[in-house]
């Protein structure tokens, strides 16, 4: 039975780009003032590294292991990579930064602290390869692309395949591509290759001028001359790394360094019986011009290329074909990065495979600009990445460019600290969860991007969170409580605590014949019953005119089908985040304003302000662009100003008079000023809604003053379901409080 020409005979509709992609990224960090290996140990706040899925130590104290999950895509695996390389990124000691560069900088025997790792055989394994191969072999880091066939693909090509077995049918079908990825390995030396010098003293002997990849030579991270394992057949080859570890040439199966490792199973004999179920392809230098190492156009090329080797025949005499292979990589490895390929490099074989891969199953046009991209580079390796990396070279050293390079990406990584990067697009709160998640150690799967709606697993321990927050914690009925502007100020009167007196109506005629009964109202508040965000909130603290409460109460209207007309509260109002009985931020939110400087109108005003790079739209800053509608156009014509008007200097302008953030409010952290009495006063409340996460809004005339039940010096005007969590860390003014890892730590106290 052979799996050759088994793609020339498939149905051209075969899912033939279906599989499953994971990453690995090695990276070393590096102290920034020295430039030499960092002395300090894995980060504590990175969690416990004996389980974390996504960021572990690898050989050294300072060498890290960036580790995505297994996806369905290669954007999707390197979007993953992009948010863990973001948290390592922030993790690590601000005097510390990740280096770009698959060799490290100079470094001696001595610097290296094997890491500290509390399982035993991991220590002695760090221990055997330092007597093996030396300490300083160890720093060199790299990528691993991890590649599965997809279920659907796997299943299509055996049922049109001559084999009984499915497990036979994949192991043979992955054994082929094996072989020929080993076969066409220097394809991607030369491509790829981003390693040509070692800094002085790696090695005994001094370099002189630049290869195209040491870590893909003899001179990388090879297994001596007597490790021989042979792919001839997946029977030999498990007998192969079987004899090696019997006989101590290898002191376990994963010290077997191939470019292409069988994966699916700890024990290669496991293959036999249960099949293979991936490939880890670990032959990448890290691609010092992107921050994750591997740029988009390289996992998609990689991805066309496999299935190019699916297409060609595997080898006949595999042992002396893979052999010939191995030399001709070599030669390319060693090679000068300016060279072009040797004239006995195979190369249109792979082009053609790849050309007509694309042509049988009607790939988009994106395939066929990628080998366009392919024959570029081939024709002028100056477009390369080592042609690249050799203009960098300075003085026989890359140390200059990569401390550069390495700290430009760390400067990156605190850019926008608020975001999650690679998933800017979902709610902000929700990404400073992914991003507690990700730090600590737990699993994380996006259920449903839109929904923001998470599923955290941590061992047997699963959690489900919508919106940041909103969890398994809370009753099904206590969010619809709260959304209800009128059920929350009963339960809360009828528990005693002090909320504004007021009307519902439920129809836009009822509300406007009513006016008469708050025409002579000192102050009032119109507001939809049941929506967040402050939309739809119109507050007039002196008489109302006809025409702005008909205004107003149209506008509330506009966001529900009922609203409330309440009495409006002087002083000034506060959110409150409680969780689990405990209040844990206080924020002042200003309305949204502007301060005159004498010369400019409220627009330029406004334009400038929302300049500020913590302002955005859709939740996804720290601060909302403030809008100039018809609500804010409104406040305006009461104070008398239009968009045209130049406010006097230092004068203030509010825009609104609901404070909401959502809104183009400031945010003010007040923690530590606000008297304590008020912090167990929202706990009380939300405790009275039986809340396990709550927004709590209170009115406070001097938040100094203690409260007190006769002297009613706190009234709650609002409860939120589902608080914000950015506006509290992030603020205008202040420290800022971190109240998303309470709430990881709330939902895992295992941690």
């Amino acid at each position: 039975m052979t799996v050759d020409q088994i793609l020339q005979n498939s149905s051209t509709s075969l899912p033939i780009l279906q599989g499953t992609f994971g990453l690995e990224h090695e990276s070393l960090r590096i102290d920034r003032q020295s430039n030499h290996l960092s002395q300090r140990s894995h980060p504590d706040r990175l969690g416990s590294r004996n389980f974390h899925p996504y960021i572990q130590t690898d050989y050294s104290e300072p060498q890290i292991e960036l580790i995505t999950p297994i996806s369905q895509s290669t954007k999707e695996a390197r979007r993953f990579l992009r948010a863990i390389t973001d948290v390592a990124g922030r993790s690590i000691a601000k005097e510390d930064y990740l280096w770009p560069l698959s060799m490290p900088p100079q470094v001696s025997e001595d610097e290296i602290v094997i890491a500290h790792l509390e399982d035993a055989f991991e220590r002695e394994y760090r221990e055997h390869l330092a007597k093996v191969y030396g300490k300083r072999l160890q720093t060199i880091s790299g990528i691993h692309y991890n590649f599965g066939l997809g279920t659907d693909l796997l299943n299509q090509l055996f049922q049109q395949s001559n084999y009984q077995d499915l497990v036979a049918f994949k192991n043979d079908l992955y054994l082929k591509l094996a072989q020929n990825f080993i076969k066409y390995r220097w394809f991607l030396t030369y491509l790829y290759g981003a390693s040509p010098i070692a800094e002085k003293g790696f090695f005994d002997h001094d370099w002189d001028s630049p290869v195209r990849s040491i870590r893909n030579s003899s001179l990388g991270y090879v297994n001596h001359e007597s490790v021989k394992i042979s792919y001839s057949s997946l029977k030999q080859y498990v007998a192969d790394i079987e004899a090696c570890v019997a006989d101590g040439r290898l002191i376990a199966e994963k010290e077997f360094y191939s470019p292409v490792r069988l994966r699916g199973s700890k024990r290669s004999r496991d293959f036999l019986e249960r099949g293979i179920t991936y490939l880890e392809f670990r032959c990448f230098d890290i691609d010092p011009f992107d921050q994750q190492g591997i740029a988009q156009e390289t996992l998609d090329t990689v991805h066309l290329l496999v299935l190019a080797l699916l297409w060609l025949d595997g080898p006949e005499a595999v042992d002396k074909e893979l052999a010939a292979a191995e030399k001709l990589n070599e030669h390319i490895a060693k090679a000068n990065p300016l060279e072009p390929l040797p004239n006995q490099a195979p190369i249109e074989d792979l082009l053609q495979a790849m050309r007509a891969v694309i042509e049988h199953f009607s790939l988009p046009p994106y395939y066929s600009q990628l080998v366009d991209q392919l024959e570029t580079q081939l024709a002028d390796p100056r477009l390369t990445i080592g042609g690249r990396l050799a203009k960098e070279i300075k003085g026989a050293s890359l140390e200059e460019f990569g401390r550069k390079q390495g700290q430009t990406f760390s400067n990156l990584a605190w850019q926008a600290p608020y975001a999650l990067k690679g998933f800017e697009t979902m709610e902000l709160s929700t990404q400073l969860i992914m991003f507690d998640v990700i730090q600590k150690g737990i699993q994380l799967e996006i259920l449903d991007e839109s929904d923001q709606f998470l599923k955290l697993t941590l061992g047997d321990h699963t959690e489900y969170v919508k919106n940041g927050n909103m969890t398994s914690k809370d009753s099904y009925i206590v969010p619809l409580a709260m959304e209800n502007k009128t059920v929350t100020k009963k339960i809360l009167r009828q528990a005693g605590f002090p909320v504004p007196e007021g009307a519902e109506f439920h129809c836009l005629e009822e509300a406007l014949d009513d006016f008469a009964r708050f025409s002579h109202t000192k102050g009032i508040v119109i507001k939809p019953k049941s929506t967040n965000f402050g939309l739809g909130i119109s507050i007039f603290k002196d008489n109302v005119s006809q025409d702005d409460y008909t205004k107003a109460v149209k506008l509330a209207f506009a966001e529900d089908d009922s609203i409330l007309v309440e009495d409006y509260v002087a002083g000034t109002e506060y959110r409150f985040f409680v969780l689990e009985g405990e209040t844990l931020a206080v924020l002042l939110r200003q309305p949204a304003n502007i301060i005159g400087d004498g010369h400019s109108t409220i627009k330029k005003l406004v334009d400038k302000k929302n300049s500020n790079p913590l302002r955005g739209t859709g939740h996804r800053s720290p601060l909302e662009k403030i809008e100039l509608g018809e609500i804010e156009r409104l406040m305006l014509e009461q104070q008398g100003y239009t968009l045209d008007s130049i406010p006097d200097k230092d004068s203030r302008i509010n825009l609104r008079e609901n404070s909401n953030i959502s809104t183009g409010g400031d945010s003010i952290d007040m923690t530590e000023q606000m008297h304590p009495s008020y912090l167990e006063l929202a706990a009380q409340m939300a405790e009275a809604m039986d809340a396990w996460v709550c927004g709590v809004d209170l009115i406070i005339p001097d938040y100094r003053e203690p409260y007190s039940k006769e002297a009613a010096n706190a009234t709650c005007i609002e409860l939120n379901f589902n608080p914000l969590m950015y506006m509290h860390t992030y603020c205008a003014q202040g420290p800022g409080q971190i109240v998303s890892t309470r709430v990881i730590e709330k939902l895992f106290p295992e941690l």
